[in-house]
């Protein structure tokens, strides 16, 4: 088994590259679906939330209120720190448990997509890392298609790490400055070459 970390940074098209690997086979353990589903009311991880950051992050039905958890961590760092030590031990149990029933079907490559691997993860833990890239100015332009205040997509940008250095440490970068299907014609590059090392 191929186990691939797919990465990228807010708004570069990583969750696009995801659906066309899992359109040309691979298995796809979506980090951000964890975190979903481990937080969800009832749960151990949403518990510690609360506990950790009081009421004011709950709704009226016990569910997590994204938003305003959001708006606290993106202003304090320390804030941002604390969330991340509930939320990346327990993802990373979940999508070890994951990988291990994916390893057991035998499935031939798995991609982990996961937007913090560089700054949560170990890259030395996967056999080949994919970035999906594209140039800040286009990213903050499709963070504004989604309504997503200013201040608040430069907070999001701020928290990752620079693309530049992500470059640096993987294995194919994919390129997404175009259209759909220049992105497919990229991408679909980098999947033959893992299809060759798996």
């Amino acid at each position: 088994m191929l186990h691939v970390g797919l990465t990228g940074n807010i708004a570069a098209g990583k969750s696009t590259v995801a659906e066309l690997f899992r359109r040309w086979g691979a298995t796809i353990i979506d980090a951000d679906e964890i975190v979903r589903e481990l937080q969800e009311p009832g749960g151990a991880v949403l518990s510690a939330i609360a506990e950790r950051f009081g009421p004011g992050v709950l709704r009226a039905d016990g569910t997590l209120d994204r938003a305003a958890l959001r708006a606290r961590v993106l202003a304090d760092p320390a804030e941002l720190a604390a969330l991340n030590g509930v939320m990346h031990p327990a993802v990373a149990a979940r999508r070890r448990a994951l990988v291990t029933a994916a390893r057991r079907r035998g499935d031939r490559i798995v991609v982990s997509d996961i937007p913090l691997l560089f700054e949560a993860d170990d890259p030395a833990a996967f056999d080949a890392i994919v970035l999906v890239d594209a140039p800040e100015p286009l990213r903050r332009a499709r963070l504004a298609d989604r309504d997503l205040p200013g201040d608040e997509a430069g907070r999001l940008m701020a928290a990752q790490q620079p693309a530049a250095e992500k470059r640096a440490r993987s294995d194919y970068v994919i390129e997404n400055t175009g259209d759909l299907i220049a992105l497919e014609r990229t991408a679909r590059a980098a999947w033959e070459a893992l299809l060759a090392r798996a």
